[in-house]
């Protein structure tokens, strides 16, 4: 079938879009440090025609970028953040760059890329054709701290858009119309008062203490929840020696749950086990409430419009390299099982399916802002494990690449889409409103919240 000029743009500039991405592989940083990743970025899309603002709501590796024509107003939701200590080199087996540095086990310096290459497709067809339409790309940091849209949204962002697209890299081709988990972060400190811990113990009041009671409070807690919940936490301060009562001790957790009055109702319960145990050893509390992401809200009518577009575009050809490749992937993985013909890579177009996650992205603040949907295509061995060197080994090769430029397209030919039937657009935002007619968005990054793009 004929190409879309947009998809053909795409193919035309896909050797600058892939070295961008390689660069950004190249180049891991962590959220809310990714200085390279925001000024390159930013380059290719003044390059191309786009009006940048670099360090947009006030946070300096966000950007906000736009090609303006009218109505409709598609947004495109790009991330570049890397994970802490997964260097890894384009092999099969654990290899880092340097041992303990971070690396792009998430697929980001495919992801921001991808929204670019759909960005200009887009742009492309639209001064072809005549059409109007206004494209924005947010460059969004710090996905993986599960912060940096819900931060910007609490600034402004994204409202301004009709619909929102965003895609991931992944195992395979796939769209859900289910959620996933919103999340909501707390660190609790606790102050004591130091004490010898054998010569005299009376005198002492046990931050540590208060971390354990606080935490057993909420394994007890865990039998009273939805099923939907999901509560974990690290001590990040445990005290100096064995012998020293300690004076201060804190622990972070992470609470998630599916649905949002679930989430908060278990927030304020893991609050009040934190306060129960202060009472408990005589020491006091600071709350200090880290922020989070609502649950996805997938709009279906958007979920259709990629689908086709996956289909008609139709899933990479992948060498016989390629293959070889993720199989090696594949047979580092614990589970792999060698009598069980287990496929390199997934190259099927999935239907759509209804099944939720218990991950977080804070994609969701996004979906309940506009009506916006997340797909993903095929970057990655079919067994490499999420946030880990075999992530970061795929998605920093020509596997990567081929499944960053299929996700392009989808976008900027489902964009194409949206604006050529307007009543799209508006079956998205009907379908947005009756599932949003009973809730209230509001950011859990608000003034409670310190600033965490302030390093």
């Amino acid at each position: 079938m004929e190409q879309r000029i947009c998809e053909a743009y795409i193919d035309q500039k896909s050797e600058l879009l892939w070295q961008l991405a390689k660069k950004i592989w190249e180049n891991p940083e962590i959220g809310y440090h990714e200085v390279l990743a925001c000024q390159s970025s930013a380059e290719l899309l003044r390059s191309e025609g786009f009006e940048v603002e670099v360090g947009a709501y006030g946070i300096p590796t966000a950007i906000r970028a736009v090609w303006s024509n009218g109505k409709p107003v598609i947004g495109f939701c790009g991330e570049y953040d890397a994970l802490p200590g997964l260097s890894q080199k384009v092999s099969a087996t654990k290899d880092p760059v340097a041992p303990g540095a971070p690396g792009q086990g998430c697929g980001h310096n495919l992801l921001g890329v991808a929204c670019i290459g759909a960005c200009i497709g887009l742009k492309a067809e639209l001064e072809n054709s005549g059409k109007e339409g206004t494209i924005i790309f947010y460059g969004c940091p710090a996905e993986e701290l599960l912060t940096g849209k819900s931060l910007m949204a609490a600034r402004g962002a994204f409202a301004e858009c009709d619909v929102a697209l965003a895609w991931h890299p992944g195992n395979g081709n796939e769209l859900t119309t289910g959620v996933m988990t919103g999340l909501d972060g707390v660190r609790f400190h606790f102050h004591g008062r130091t004490a010898h811990a054998a010569a005299n113990p009376q005198d002492g009041r046990s931050a540590l203490d208060a971390v354990q009671l606080t935490n057993m409070g909420v394994e007890f807690l865990r039998e009273h929840v939805t099923d939907d919940v999901r509560m974990h936490y690290v001590i990040t301060d445990g005290g100096l020696a064995p012998n020293i009562v300690p004076d201060t001790a804190s622990v972070s957790y992470f609470i998630r749950a599916l649905e949002i009055d679930n989430l908060k109702d278990a927030y304020n319960r893991v609050v009040k086990c934190a306060e129960g145990a202060a009472h408990m050893t005589d020491t006091t509390l600071e709350v200090e409430h880290t922020g989070g992401c609502w649950p996805t809200l997938q709009n279906k009518v958007l979920c259709d419009v990629i689908y086709k577009n996956l289909l008609r575009i139709g899933n990479p050809e992948f060498s016989e390299e390629e293959y070889h490749f993720a199989d090696s992937i594949n047979r580092n993985n614990p589970a792999f099982d060698p009598n069980a013909n287990i496929a390199p890579l997934n190259t099927q177009i999935e239907e759509p399916i209804n099944a939720n996650g218990f991950g977080s992205t804070d994609f969701g603040d996004v979906e309940h802002i506009v009506p916006g949907c997340m797909f993903t295509t095929t970057t990655s061995a079919s067994m490499a494990v999420g946030h880990s060197w075999m992530n970061t080994a795929c998605v920093g090769s020509t596997i990567g690449q081929k499944g960053m430029l299929f996700g392009a397209k989808a976008m900027a030919a489902s964009a194409m889409d949206l604006i050529e039937k307007p009543a799209l657009i508006a079956a998205a935002k009907a379908e947005f409103d009756e599932a949003t007619k009973n809730e209230t968005y509001v950011s859990f990054m608000g003034e409670d919240v310190k600033d965490p793009s302030v390093n």
